[in-house]
């Protein structure tokens, strides 16, 4: 199945190697406070029956190959590219400009965005930080809550590290100026391949609507920016129309932008 975004210009391309192939009251408060419009309907959400079985067995194999690739990656490279990540992201006109920017916590084998973090926390201009949570309301989404060296965490079902949840630290994802993204697999055109929760692309499928209709929700929707190894390139996805594309693509090497 063609992608409906493979038409989206990437920019700025650089040669680099491819892999082929609480409790209930607080809850509800917060699910409140994170979501400032409507979460899309299950019909919106749920797995559509037209992706079809070989394209669903093509995302699996990519997914397990990609993983085993990125998780032999040496402890120097790792730290090599958390280092390059950081520099890579800095030279992003609009990262610069963020006032709030969410990420996430490093697991298995994806992109430390250490480096990252502590220069959104260093800068003079009272950047905030986000990381995200498993919606204790709204099944398979996520909410964001502040992060910053004081925030307690804990870990969740799938032993990934995540702040305590509180209301007050929760931001709304439309507040996000920018959201890292971890990914799994991606390409040239802006596609992205996760762990295959589906719990970004159920979050931000707001981000895919037509804007043209809604010019007040364009100013709403967070730049997304996939954070990758660079041999987590492949030649082309198999996609599902539930795929939430992304605006840049941030490796090691490369910096690749698109226009949706």
């Amino acid at each position: 199945m063609s992608s409906p975004y493979s038409n989206r210009d990437a920019t700025t391309p650089i040669a680099s190697s491819k892999t082929t192939m609480t409790e209930k009251t607080t809850a509800s408060a917060v699910s409140q406070k994170a979501f400032s419009s409507p979460l899309p309907r299950a019909s919106q959400i749920s797995r559509v029956a037209s992706v079809s079985q070989h394209t669903m067995q093509a995302r699996s194999l990519l997914r397990k190959q990609l993983r085993v690739a990125r998780r032999a990656l040496t402890q120097e490279q790792h730290e090599e590219a958390a280092k390059r990540i950081a520099v890579q992201l800095s030279a992003l006109p609009f990262f610069d400009n963020s006032a709030t920017i969410a990420g996430y916590l490093v697991n298995d084998g994806e992109v430390n965005l250490k480096y990252a973090i502590e220069t959104v926390w260093q800068s003079s201009h009272n950047k905030k930080f986000a990381l995200p949570v498993l919606h204790p309301v709204c099944k398979g989404h996520l909410l964001f809550l502040t992060y910053d060296t004081h925030s307690p965490l804990v870990k969740n079902k799938y032993n990934i590290e995540e702040p305590i949840l509180s209301c007050e630290n929760v931001v709304p994802v439309t507040h996000c100026d920018v959201i890292l993204m971890p990914l799994v697999g991606f390409d040239v055109n802006g596609n992205r391949l996760g762990m295959g929760g589906g719990y970004y692309d159920r979050t931000l499928s707001f981000t895919k609507r037509d804007f043209d209709h809604n010019s007040s929700l364009t100013k709403q929707a967070p730049k997304l920016v996939g954070i990758a190894h660079d041999i987590q390139e492949v030649d082309s996805l198999p996609v599902a129309p539930w795929d939430v594309p992304l605006d840049a693509i941030v490796t090691p090497s490369r910096i690749l932008q698109f226009t949706k």
